[in-house]
């Protein structure tokens, strides 16, 4: 039976449209797919930049998120979830590690952390992934704002005791912002607890294997 000229008309349309949207949602799959894989590339290196920052140039020779120690949540680092150290060795030997640590108690939030730690012990920096405190006062944490976060370079859980670990303040060693105390003292006392946790667990930090087997 011969349809209607107006039904065939409807039906071409409907084919139509069907067959673009089909291929508009696959073209929208392939972008979103690409730029998902574009934006894992460079979070990826802008990370690994970071890392590598952390250590003075030739210290170490591996690849730092080649190397991920996957640690449980702990107080101590402020962590919620599984978080990665990263290890840095040179020649195959432990050099140092890299914690992601968490101040929840920043002004406007948490602040997250990296805190590379090297093999004896002490600080060989510390810098500020993500924030969201105050413009102009408390976001002087991050390097590019202020060179005050240098001032945890050399430091240790003895170098100052445990009484310097505070902001000036507190009675402590460090610093201060002017009309931003909250911030610093978050991220010194998340520094001091990274030290403590690195001190807890330096073993298997420095020697990958006894953490898996103790995680096992």
């Amino acid at each position: 039976m011969r349809l209607p000229e107006i039904t065939r008309s409807m039906l071409q349309n409907s084919l139509v449209l069907g067959l673009f949207a089909v291929l508009t949602v696959g073209l929208v799959a392939i972008t979103q797919q690409a730029t998902a894989s574009r934006i894992l590339a460079a979070e990826r290196s802008a990370k690994n930049q970071t890392l590598s920052q952390l250590l003075p140039a030739g210290s170490f020779d591996n690849v730092l998120q080649d190397s991920p120690i996957p640690l449980a949540a702990d107080p101590l680092l402020g962590t919620h979830g599984t978080k990665a150290a990263y290890l840095a060795s040179l020649n195959g030997q432990a050099q140092a590690v890299i914690l992601q640590v968490t101040a929840p108690d920043g002004y406007s939030g948490a602040i997250h952390l990296l805190v590379a730690i090297n093999a004896q012990g002490r600080l060989i920096g510390v810098r500020v992934l993500k924030h969201k405190e105050t413009p102009g006062l408390g976001d002087k944490i991050e390097l590019a704002k202020s060179a005050w976060i240098r001032g945890f370079d050399g430091k240790s859980l003895s170098d100052p005791d445990a009484s310097g670990w505070a902001v000036k303040k507190d009675l402590g060693q460090f610093d201060q912002f002017s009309g931003a105390t909250i911030t610093p003292r978050a991220v010194v006392k998340a520094v001091h607890q990274a030290l403590q946790y690195f001190a807890a667990h330096q073993r298997e930090l420095l020697t990958p294997s006894v953490m898996e087997q103790h995680n096992g």
